[in-house]
């Protein structure tokens, strides 16, 4: 018997103070609603319907890359009413339906396909619920048994007695439906203080037609942590950004104070991989076999091959670090920076849309921009390759083992030929040939005691004025 899920994330999220949806937060680089919707796909849903309400547009368009359909809930009047506004995208599907909400991003694919299988183990008819037990229960309905252990409703804290206020079984607002959910869902009244129709109340439907009821209780209760406003959101992102470290520090990663750490799903590590404090990994991230990432290093959308090394306070956006390449400290590279095999940029390199091939040392106070630059090629300190005319950009090209002189510009398009000199200070706007050397700079002129003339003018001066 197979199962549906459907969504709940409708809701504006006032609670957040923020013109963006609630369930488009972003966890961990991602919107909040893409969990929820994984999880439920991972479980083996054959349709996976998301309620949208609030900036219904904005929602859809967060998820549509992925297999789902969506139901709007134009007014938002409960989380029973959502319900409702998903049965037509369920038409002519018999099985059972789960509904969670977009906002507990941490229910796992395993705690739905259990919530099904309960279900199932009562032969596909009643409904079961998700359950977990908290030190503190407040502000939760609890879950109220009968002497056998059966469950024979739900009490809202607000309605409950003092005996019932001790109970600390919860209702999770995690469910599973047999198909018969859409009739009783037609019976529920809004006679309450927000005029609203609540799936809690479904459940007194099935014990009233003598239904089974399961409840299940949560592996962990920390997947049914909400988010709901800024300090939930942190507490949810803290939880995921655990599972990611503890998941790949037992794949053979090594971070010192892991706590310290940032990275993101969609980041791929290799074992022996080294990452040092306050590094954050963003994005399409690969990191290779025994790379080392430094300290306080920000690295987004970049490859790093196997014994890469980024040293520490860099930033890589879009770079791809082969085999021995080393950028930093304190190194920023921009998209399309490509360092090959043992190439290397150190203090305050900037690097854009190059190429330094094998072995290419800069290693400090450069900027290389729109460069195709040599094996063995020396880049001095001040260095600039000028690629921008105000109107376009331009390529400059140097052979390799060349040598560029601190404090060069070179004025693009311009190439450089193999092993040429570009002697210090120089700005070239001309073609270096193979093995030449270029020097473009004013011709020293040295005025022997012009220090000690000048400084007798200027005494002179003082005291004729005085």
């Amino acid at each position: 018997m197979n199962h549906a899920v459907v969504i709940l994330a409708a809701g504006k999220g006032t609670r957040m103070k923020s013109a963006r949806p609630k369930v488009l937060h972003p966890l961990l680089g991602q919107p909040m609603i893409r969990y929820p919707v994984q999880a439920a796909l991972a479980s083996g849903a054959d349709r996976v319907v998301v309620v949208v309400g609030h900036r219904a547009e904005e929602v859809e368009g967060a998820l549509a890359d992925l297999p789902v359909a969506f139901a709007r809930q134009t007014e938002q009047l409960g989380t029973a009413h959502a319900l409702m506004a998903a049965r037509e995208a369920l038409a002519g599907f018999s099985g059972p339906v789960l509904v969670t909400s977009g906002d507990t991003p941490l229910v796992s694919s395993a705690t739905l396909r259990a919530l099904a299988n309960a279900l199932k183990e009562q032969g596909g008819e009643g409904m079961a619920l998700l359950t977990l037990t908290l030190d503190d229960p407040t502000g939760y309905g609890r879950i109220l048994r009968d002497p056998d252990g059966r469950v024979r409703g739900i009490v809202e804290e607000k309605d409950a007695s003092p005996e019932e206020r001790g109970i600390r079984e919860v209702n999770s607002g995690v469910y599973a439906f047999d198909r018969q959910v859409w009739g009783f869902l037609e019976t529920l009244e809004n006679d309450n203080a927000a005029g609203e129709y609540y799936l809690p109340d479904v459940v007194k439907r099935y014990l009233e037609a003598g239904l089974p009821v399961a409840a299940v209780p949560a592996p962990d209760p920390s997947e049914l942590l909400g988010a709901n406003d800024r300090a939930q959101l942190a507490a949810v992102e803290g939880v995921l950004l655990d599972r990611l470290r503890h998941r790949w520090m037992q794949a053979g990663v090594r971070m010192h104070l892991p706590e310290t750490i940032y990275l993101e799903p969609s980041v791929r590590l290799a074992p022996d991989v080294v990452l040092e404090p306050g590094v954050v990994l963003k994005g399409t991230t690969e990191v290779g076999e025994g790379a080392r990432i430094g300290a306080y290093s920000v690295v987004e959308d970049s490859l790093l091959a196997p014994g890469a090394e980024v040293r520490p306070h860099s930033v890589l956006t879009g770079a791809r670090l082969a085999t021995g390449a080393v950028a930093g400290p304190f190194a920023r590279l921009r998209p399309g920076a490509e360092l090959l095999e043992g190439a290397y940029v150190g203090n305050f390199v900037e690097v854009k849309k190059s190429r330094l091939g094998k072995g290419v040392k800069a290693g400090h106070l450069a900027y290389l921009g729109d460069a195709e630059v040599g094996e063995g090629t020396n880049v001095g300190a001040g260095v600039i390759t000028a690629n921008y005319d105000g109107k376009q950009k331009h390529r400059t090209e140097i052979g390799p083992r060349a040598f560029i002189g601190s404090n060069s510009v070179l004025i693009a398009p311009v190439t450089i030929g193999k092993e040429a000199f570009v002697a210090g200070g120089s700005a070239i706007n001309r073609d270096v040939p193979d093995g030449a050397l270029a020097i473009a700079r004013g011709r020293q002129k040295v005025l022997e005691g012009w220090v000690w003339r000048r400084r007798e003018e200027y005494r002179k001066e003082r005291e004729e004025r005085s």
